[in-house]
């Protein structure tokens, strides 16, 4: 990981960039009852309509390198606690372009999403993660997030 600096900015005419990143949240061993082409059809399709109708609470943020391209971006939202009712700040979507892998962009991400937390007078940042995606899981491990709830499934046919 290097020491970079990349602006991180709220999203505006980058959907094609944001889109095209989608096919790398289903890149690893889903669970049996999971189909990618419907995981990248709906995560494509909520994106979607966070960028065409920019809802409340939700935020989408772009990371920018030196030349001013687009490396990864972030989805922040808004949320109520079940349990206590305080704000949480709940990470809904983060990627990185594969070119970019290792340069310090998830991290500055993540980072990101912990200063806007602080900002908001958030509690919590939470995130959801499938099992099968080490490479992601890692990453959020070492920057200090832990187990909160574990949500289980089980298809019924």
């Amino acid at each position: 990981m290097s020491d970079v600096t990349y602006l991180i900015r709220l999203a505006e005419d980058d959907d094609d960039f944001i889109l095209g990143l989608v096919p790398r949240f289903v890149d690893f061993t889903l669970p049996p009852w999971r189909r990618r082409h419907e995981c990248i059809e709906g995560i494509r399709n909520d994106l979607l309509r966070h960028l065409e109708d920019q809802p409340a609470n939700s935020f989408l943020f772009v990371a920018e390198d030196s030349d001013g391209e687009p490396v990864g971006f972030i989805h922040l939202q808004k949320t109520q606690d079940f349990f206590n009712g305080r704000s949480n700040c709940h990470i809904s979507d983060l990627a990185v372009a594969p070119e970019q892998e290792g340069r310090g962009v998830g991290q500055a991400l993540l980072d990101h999403a912990e200063t806007w937390a602080r900002e908001h007078r958030c509690q919590l940042v939470t995130l959801a993660v499938f099992p099968g995606n080490e490479r992601a899981r890692a990453i959020y491990e070492n920057a200090g997030y832990a187990a909160d709830l574990l949500r289980l499934a089980k298809p019924v046919r």
